[in-house]
């Protein structure tokens, strides 16, 4: 029964119900299409046309199963991804990992910024750089000042910034035979620029920042509800899983198809008229402007900015779990800045030190693109850590990942190793 159920108030009608359900993996799902990933599938579409549609479709089960363990481990174990890694492996190891995460999440709020202000720039005219130290001003406040169970709908809200990339598609002709034939089919060379495209690709679609952030917001959803950890509450198991298996499958579908709907638009306009150098998401709306018309580059550029603002939180809030966990720092969003000081430490500093990006004239380009590397680079050793976790019963007693699951982690962690192996031997 509801809360307005038992208050004698009317209940929600049930597809807002359902909606309201949805969490961590429905807002984690759409932080992935921030605008570093924007940036990356528009280099995809622009520079290999509809021959990197299959790679969205291949990682949607993958990213699916690795988001679903990550929530799982916070449900059932109370414990942040950090907190649980450290109970396994080494500190130092896990510290060096944080210590990459810290590193890529700063670099992606860098130019998440940035593009949010050029895109900004772009459809006001005025200037970019104010624009872009507005964005991190309000994107601080709010998780400093904003108590998690209000942002947390803010943030849900939000994502709904992002279908801009789906209405784009219908101010321009698409043949839908061809799109079919070439995500099932694709005409690709295995070359260094399609690997490290593939790679981008996969590092900026199964991102380790994610993990982190889904499971330390599935403890705060926990401590929230009072519900306790499922090896506390084992009668729950049933309806948390159930939940958590809908709130990915929606969440990474969601994802998926914006992805997928941006590489299309690239293609179908940029790559079509012979635009193929498209290396930063600002840049690839100002060249949908001459070529899909004024509605396609302004609905791409208000997707850009409320992909960052709901990106920023995540990829600081991130990095302030993992960091604060490791050294036994409170941690929550739901805390006072002055009850947790060290987390909200270092989610200021990852946005200023994001934000010199910008106004150390950092190449935007460069930063945009590699960030995505570099988290294709990281996100296969971490994996790999998290499914150890997760299969060992003495953390996660009888709630170890079911054997399918189990199976599509390793999967995806092996493609994630496979790709980056691939693309240094032929650096």
């Amino acid at each position: 029964m509801s809360t307005d159920q038992r208050r004698g108030g009317p209940a929600p009608p049930v597809r807002l119900a359902f909606f309201q359900r949805l969490g961590p993996g429905l807002i984690t799902g759409a932080a992935d299409d921030d605008p570093s990933g924007v940036a990356t599938y528009s280099q995809a579409g622009a520079q290999f046309g509809l021959n990197m549609l299959w790679t969205v479709a291949l990682t949607y089960p993958l990213m699916t199963a690795v988001q679903a363990v990550s929530a799982r481990i916070g449900r059932v174990t109370g414990r942040g991804l950090t907190g649980n890694l450290t109970r396994v492996f080494p500190r130092g190891a896990v510290g060096a990992l944080v210590a990459l995460l810290f590193v890529a999440n700063t670099i992606n709020i860098g130019a998440d910024l940035a593009a949010m202000g050029a895109a900004a720039s772009l459809v006001t005219g005025q200037d970019q750089h104010l624009f872009t130290f507005g964005f991190a001003v309000v994107s601080l406040a709010l998780m400093v000042f904003v108590p998690y169970h209000r942002y947390v709908g803010f943030l849900k809200w939000l994502t709904m910034a992002l279908f801009a990339y789906v209405a784009v598609i219908f101010t321009v002709q698409i043949d839908w035979g061809q799109v079919a034939l070439r995500t099932l089919k694709p005409q690709l060379s295995l070359t260094t620029p399609v690997l490290l495209v593939v790679v981008a690709v996969l590092g900026t679609t199964i991102s380790p920042y994610m993990f982190f952030w889904e499971t330390s917001e599935e403890v705060e959803d926990e401590e929230q509800s009072g519900a306790g950890s499922l090896l506390d509450h084992p009668e729950q198991a049933r309806g948390q899983f159930r939940r958590i298996g809908w709130d990915n499958i929606v969440g990474m579908g969601f994802s998926n198809l914006i992805a997928f709907f941006i590489i299309l638009t690239t293609a179908v306009t940029l790559h079509a008229h012979g635009v193929t150098n498209i290396q930063t998401s600002s840049q690839a709306a100002e060249a949908l402007r001459p070529i899909a018309g004024p509605l396609a580059f302004g609905l791409f550029s208000v997707g850009i900015v409320g992909a960052g603002l709901l990106a920023v939180p995540v990829l600081a809030g991130s990095a302030g779990y993992a960091l604060g966990e490791l050294r036994g720092w409170r941690c929550g969003l739901e805390r006072r800045a002055s009850e947790a000081p060290g987390f909200y430490g270092v989610i200021a500093a990852c946005v200023i030190l994001g934000l010199a990006v910008d106004y150390l004239g950092l190449d935007p380009i460069r930063a945009l693109f590699w960030s995505a590397v570099i988290n294709g680079v990281i996100s296969m050793p971490i994996m790999a850590a998290m499914m150890v976790v997760a299969t060992r019963r003495s953390l996660m007693g009888p709630f170890v990942t079911p054997p399918g699951q189990t199976l599509l982690g390793w999967v995806a962690t092996a493609l994630m190793g496979a790709a980056v192996a691939a693309m240094l031997l032929t650096l």
